[in-house]
C-alpha cells in the first residue's frame, strides 16, 4: 500500500527537479526520496521519471498524475487542518516565502515576533524575489507585491504599497524632467526587474502605461536606489524610501500630478491551509503588524537599512 511520504517525495521531486533537492526540503538523505519514489512506481506500474546523469523529467505517466496527487494531498491536508482548528495551542512548521529584501528588514522581525508567542510553532522563512505559487511550491504563505494570482490560492491584502517617481538633481540638472509619463521614454531609466519594462501612472483620463529604457535594473530596492542618487536615471522607487530623501533634497519627485500606480503587499495562502489554526494565527499576526507601511518598528533611514521590495 502507499503512503502518503511516497506521494510527497514524487511531488516533491517533481517541482525541485532532483532526488537530492527533494531531500534537502525533507531532512531526510538522496536514498530515502529514491526509495519512496521508487515504491510509488512500482504500485503505480510505470516509471514517473527519466532518469540520466544530466537530469530527471516526469513521464508523460508521471505528468498526468502530479497535478491529481496534489489535489488528493491538499484535500487531506485540509481535512487534518479543519478536524485540528478546535486547537487552542499552535504547533509545527510554517513554510514562508518572501522577498529578499522586504523579508530581511521587515519579515523576519515578525514572523520572531510571532513564534516568541507561540513556543510551539517552528519556522522556515525562504527569501526570493520572484512570484511563487505557494500550492505548487509547498509554501503555507507566499508574501509579496507582484500582482500575480494562482488557481486554488487566496489573496490576502495586507497593506497598499506607494510609489514615487524620482531622480536625483544632478540627473535634471543634466537632462531636464518629463513633463507627461509619455516622455519618460526620452530618460534613462533605473528599473525593477520583477516588474518588467514598463511603468503604470494614475491620470484623470485613466491609467497611463509606458515603455522604459532601462539603463540600470537590479531585483533590490536597495540597489535601484543607490543608483538613483548616483544620477544614473529616473526610477519608481517605494515612497516610505524616496519621501525622506525628497524633503532633504536628495531625490526630485517627478510627475507628481501622474501617481505611480499603487500595488498592494499581501499574503498568498494555498486553499487547503487556509483553515490550518497556525497560517490563520500568522495571517491576522501580519495584518496587524503591516497595517501600514513600513512597521512602526522599521528603520527611519532607508539608506543606512536593507529597503523594501515586492
Amino acid at each position: 500500500m502507499f503512503q502518503i511520504v511516497d506521494i510527497k517525495a514524487f511531488l516533491a521531486t517533481a517541482r525541485l527537479g532532483s532526488f537530492s533537492a527533494a531531500a534537502r526540503d525533507a531532512g531526510v538523505s538522496t536514498s530515502v526520496v529514491t526509495k519512496r519514489v521508487s515504491r510509488l512506481e512500482d504500485i503505480v506500474g510505470q516509471r514517473l521519471f527519466l532518469r540520466s546523469t544530466r537530469r530527471l523529467v516526469l513521464t508523460p505517466e508521471g505528468e498526468r498524475l502530479r497535478p491529481r496527487l496534489q489535489m488528493l494531498v491538499a484535500e487531506l491536508e485540509e481535512t487534518i487542518f479543519s478536524t485540528a482548528s478546535g486547537r487552542t495551542t499552535l504547533r509545527g512548521k510554517l513554510r514562508i516565502k518572501a522577498p529578499t529584501t522586504l523579508g530581511t528588514l521587515f519579515v523576519g522581525q515578525s514572523l520572531a515576533q510571532f513564534q516568541a508567542g507561540h513556543p510551539e510553532i517552528t519556522t522556515e522563512l525562504i527569501l526570493m524575489d520572484r512570484s511563487v505559487n505557494p500550492l505548487e511550491e509547498n509554501f503555507d504563505i507566499a508574501l509579496g507585491a507582484l500582482p500575480s494570482s494562482y488557481a486554488g490560492v487566496h489573496d490576502v491584502p495586507l497593506c497598499e504599497y506607494q510609489r514615487m517617481l524620482v531622480a536625483a538633481p544632478a540627473y535634471t540638472r543634466r537632462f531636464g524632467a518629463p513633463a507627461d509619463p509619455n516622455e519618460i521614454i526620452q530618460h534613462a531609466c533605473v528599473a525593477f526587474l520583477p516588474v518588467g519594462p514598463s511603468w503604470s501612472f494614475e491620470a484623470d483620463d485613466g491609467p497611463r502605461v509606458v515603455d522604459i529604457r532601462a539603463v540600470f535594473a537590479a531585483n533590490d530596492s536597495r540597489a535601484l536606489l543607490a543608483a538613483t542618487l548616483q544620477g544614473l536615471g529616473i526610477a519608481v522607487i517605494p515612497r516610505f524610501m524616496a519621501e525622506p530623501l525628497v524633503r532633504e533634497g536628495r531625490l526630485r519627485q517627478l510627475l507628481p500630478g501622474f501617481p505611480v500606480a499603487s500595488l498592494w503587499f499581501k499574503a498568498m495562502v494555498p486553499r487547503n491551509r487556509s483553515g490550518q489554526p497556525e497560517v490563520t494565527a500568522l495571517i491576522a499576526h501580519l495584518k496587524e503588524d503591516f497595517a501600514a507601511l513600513p512597521p512602526a518598528s522599521a528603520a527611519a533611514d532607508p539608506t543606512h537599512e536593507i529597503a523594501f521590495v515586492p
